[in-house]
């Protein structure tokens, strides 16, 4: 056998941070020495981070993360690692990773596919390397190998796939299995999306399978920049078979996955393969004297852990934006307008839960160093420092979400209160009559009066979580965001939009999930049944108006349905009423042609409001961010001739 104990390491790294991002990365190569690991992965772009956007361009970057390499270069002493930075080479800044054995940069792969769609924009500062070729870059004095080479350390072949080339037909691990790659390492920075793990599971999988390898891949962790979150789940598989999967989600600086393989079972695939291309001697291999030590261990036995649920994902990885976002901003807590429906209620009880659940995993002792510009007191530590949640009633509030609202705020152990704005809005509407000289009335002046309630609610709050150095939340989800059913500078009020992501459907179904099923380590919360059972409404007009959202604007299932189609899949107004009308058979012709004329109308209309909407989380890649995924005019035709051949 010729065994190595292979490790892949996820970090939490933060754009920019140089001290802390090279400590981070020097703490994982230690905990992997501890672990008899000989090859280390870690991310791409781990030592300056990924999200560092046009900054990537300023030369200070570039430099400054060749000085951290060169301060880590030390710590590869008897052991071999791989890591991610930008690099500059003729004017061009390429993706590339370093790859360092025995105390010696051994040279750079660079990235020949850049990820350039949706939320990424790596064209934008980053030239991909072209094919085939191989070049040297002088580092002090030293002439280092850089391209899409493959390395031979010693009697191992090492190619590389940087995150994209790996998701791209043409893979670049294709014509590194013709050279005789024993190995694939992928460093990369793949952001969470619903089920994206599968994804990465296959692809690794079908890697190591057809190239005859076996294959390493390392991911981001955790909220890097703000809007974006890296589940983690490092990925190790040998010939064809995936062999260890790392933790995902997790709230420690860094995840670590280990397995030891045996590469004569990948050489005995290739050996078997006699039809696939091969080259016997390229200028594309270079070598390098340091043996990869044998490991002490046999092979690892397979032990994978369970897939995660939907609602789990959800539940994961919105926690652990939360607690990311909370400590690097140095905030001191989250303030949340809690009407007691369902989108308030799902951000109180995210917050508390990445409270918890962070509390949890690290212990309080490291809980507490990972918040500490919270100070030494220990009551900035406990719930009711860290939540604030304030119900504010109009004389249109009633009972039933004042209710709901105190008992979820009792449940969850936060800081709760009751503010009365009656009287300020009466305040406004008195002016805004006498500049008018005549009195407001619903069946006039309805959205107006609507709206007042909703803005007057803003800067009491705002207030509040200026008092607290704490992040003021606002609540509106995807659905609305769609048909900008929402007040801006009302309930659109906050630095962060932690919901802003997943449409209504989906969180009413999580809200249940979490009110009678959850998990071990995510309890249920019964207390949420009187969120749940009512009809998610405004509450802006008086109770004989009986007000619904769904009133409004259509039922939810059905309007997140035709976001999809009109906005994921780009299908005209003509085509969805067809479309609609299949999938929702019980729905008169009539009324379909009003919602599809409304979806519309309201999605042109309201282009503006998703511009202003608050940083919200990247949950799925049906995104409606205008600043990341969904570009949109915001004056536009509005579809007018498409929805008058309806």
């Amino acid at each position: 056998m010729r065994t190595l104990h292979l490790a892949a390491a996820s970090l939490n790294q933060t754009p920019l941070d140089w001290d802390g991002n090279e400590e981070r990365i020097r703490v994982a190569i230690a905990d992997a020495k501890k672990q008899h690991a000989t090859l280390i992965c870690l991310p791409e772009l781990a030592i300056t981070g990924y999200g560092c956007e046009d900054q990537f361009l300023a030369p200070d970057t570039a430099d400054r993360a060749l000085a951290s390499l060169r301060n880590l270069i030390p710590l590869s002493d008897g052991i071999a690692f791989a890591v991610g930075l930008p690099l500059r080479y003729q004017n061009r800044l390429f993706n590339v990773v370093a790859l360092v054995a025995n105390g010696e940069l051994v040279g750079f792969y660079a990235k020949q596919n850049l990820a350039g769609d949706g939320l990424h924009y790596e064209p934008r500062w980053f030239s991909p390397w072209p094919e085939g070729m191989q070049e040297t870059v002088t580092l002090e004095g030293r002439e280092v190998p850089l391209g899409d080479f493959v390395f031979q350390l010693d009697d191992v072949r090492i190619a590389f796939e940087i995150c994209e080339d790996a998701w791209v037909p043409d893979r670049p691990g294709r014509d590194a299995s013709s050279l005789g790659a024993d190995l694939i390492i992928n460093p990369s920075a793949s952001h969470f999306a619903f089920g994206k793990q599968e994804i990465r599971r296959q692809f690794v999988c079908e890697g190591s399978r057809a190239f005859g390898v076996a294959y390493l891949y390392a991911n981001l962790l955790g909220n890097e920049a703000g809007k974006i979150i890296y589940d983690g789940g490092n990925l190790i598989a040998n010939n064809g078979t995936l062999i260890a999967e790392g933790t995902r989600f997790s709230f420690q600086d860094h995840a670590l996955t280990c397995a030891t393989l045996d590469l004569e079972l990948n050489r005995l695939a290739q050996a078997r393969s006699a039809g696939r291309p091969f080259l016997l001697e390229s200028d594309e291999i270079f070598s390098h004297p340091f043996r990869l030590p044998e490991s002490p261990h046999l092979p690892t036995p397979i032990n994978l852990p369970d897939h995660l649920s939907k609602e789990e994902e959800f539940t994961r990885s919105v926690t652990l934006g939360l607690f990311d976002y909370l400590r690097k901003s140095y905030s001191r807590g989250y303030v949340i307008s809690l009407s007691g429906g369902a989108d308030s209620a799902a951000c109180a009880v995210l917050v508390a839960q990445a409270i918890q659940l962070a509390r949890t995993e690290l212990g309080e002792a490291s809980f507490r160093e990972r918040l500490r510009h919270l100070g030494d007191q220990d009551e900035a530590f406990t719930m009711p420092a860290l939540l604030a949640c304030i119900y504010q009633s109009s004389e249109n509030s009633g009972d039933t979400t004042l209710n709901a609202a105190q008992s979820l705020a009792e449940a969850l152990g936060c800081t709760f209160d009751h503010w009365n704005i009656a009287p300020m809005v009466e305040e406004y509407e008195d002016m805004i009559e006498r500049h008018l000289e005549r009195p407001l009335s619903w069946e006039q002046d309805d959205i107006a009066r609507q709206n007042i309630q909703a803005r007057v609610r803003a800067p009491g709050i705002w207030m509040l979580a200026n008092l607290r150095n704490a992040l003021l939340i606002t609540t509106s989800n995807r659905s609305e965001a769609a048909v900008g059913y929402a007040t801006m500078d009302g309930d659109t009020c906050g630095g962060l939009a932690p919901i802003a992501g997943i449409d209504k459907a989906f969180l009413r179904h999580w809200l249940r999930w979490m009110e009678t099923t959850g998990t071990t380590e995510i309890p249920p919360l019964p207390v949420l049944s009187a969120v749940n059972k009512q009809q998610p409404t405004a509450e802006l007009r008086p109770d004989e108006a009986e007000q619904t959202d769904e009133g409004d604007l259509m039922p939810y299932p059905l309007l997140d349905q035709i976001e999809k189609w009109a906005i994921r899949d780009k299908r005209s107004p003509r085509d969805i009423l067809a479309l609609t009308l299949a999938r929702f058979p019980d729905y008169q012709e009539k009324q379909v042609r009003v919602w599809v004329k409304r979806f519309f109308q309201l999605w042109s209309r309201n282009q503006w409001k998703r511009e202003r909407y608050a940083p919200g989380f990247h949950l799925d890649d049906d995104n409606l961010d205008p600043k990341t995924w969904c570009r949109f005019p915001i004056l536009s035709g509005g579809f007018q001739k498409e929805l008058s051949e309806l």
